[in-house]
């Protein structure tokens, strides 16, 4: 599944079609994606200019000049595709439809935005922009990792006491938002930190070393577009590139990448995921 720096790319490559540009048709073409899509999508949707286009952890957030926001959430499967763009930020001429689109956005300013999801394990709502914070999808997510209030006292209170492993503190949502399993094991290794370690028996420094470590490793994958395993891809089609870059993930029995260190990559199974860690050098 897409983590932030994936979405991010999206975002970003969404902005100069969407942002400040007008809806001037909307295609829904099927009920739902993983669950129902609201009622009346497309004639909401139809008309109504982005304001603003944010995200939110791993979702989408799209402000319309009604007072509504669309919400878009990639799911594991999901692209965000665009063609036509007047402004030739984008080459793609307009690609025939295909199967699995199941929501096509029509701009005013010529650009067409498609949303693909062949497992439909994506999802769109539509709710008041007011009431966006109460979303029961976004009311309990913790600080962003590149916001201001994600800072080493917020972090070190969050993990104070807790005896799960700090990779699976990392992945709680209402911790810090958007961090997954790829990145964890990335941040965790530039930290020196083992993933089994108990959260709460981590010292105050080396936790606070983590909030540099995880916005550097976050901020290095923004820039390098991404990691495209399986279905990812960034808003004009491309591939992200940060998987070439990886340190521990994916390398089981590689030699670690940390200068004067001996130590090989090993993979684990963390409450049914892979974690990926230096046998020497974290500890």
């Amino acid at each position: 599944m897409p983590e932030l720096p994936e979405v991010e790319t999206v975002r970003r490559g969404l902005l100069p079609a969407m942002e400040s540009h007008v809806i001037a048709r909307a295609d829904v073409n099927r009920p739902d994606l993983r669950w129902p899509f609201p009622d009346r999508m497309a004639e909401r949707l139809t008309g109504q200019r982005v304001e603003r286009l944010r995200r939110r952890s791993k979702y989408i957030l799209a402000d319309l000049s009604g007072g509504e926001t669309l919400l878009m959430h990639l799911g594991m499967s999901g692209r965000i595709l665009i063609s036509g763009d007047p402004l030739g930020q984008f080459v793609r001429d307009h690609p025939a439809p295909e199967k699995h689109d199941h929501v096509v956005f029509h701009m005013k300013n010529g650009a067409r935005i498609i949303f693909n999801d062949p497992r439909r394990f994506g999802a769109m709502d539509l709710f008041e922009t007011a009431t966006a914070e109460a979303h029961p999808l976004l009311s309990a997510i913790g600080p962003e990792p590149l916001g201001n209030a994600f800072h080493e006292d917020h972090l070190i209170a969050a993990l104070r006491g807790r005896m799960t492993p700090i990779k699976s503190a990392l992945l709680d949502q209402k911790i810090v938002a958007g961090l997954g399993n790829i990145y964890v094991c990335e941040a965790l290794f530039r930290a020196g930190i083992h993933p089994v370690r108990k959260a709460g028996k981590i010292g105050r420094t080396r936790v606070a070393s983590l909030v540099p470590v995880i916005r550097a490793t976050l901020e290095d994958a923004i820039a390098a577009g991404g990691s495209s395993l399986r279905d990812y891809r960034r808003a004009d089609g491309e591939l992200g590139y940060f998987q070439h870059s990886f340190d521990v993930y994916g390398r089981e029995g590689a030699p670690c990448r940390r200068d004067g260190c001996n130590g090989k990559v090993r993979r684990i199974v963390q409450a049914g995921r892979s974690s990926f860690y230096c046998t020497a050098c974290q500890r």
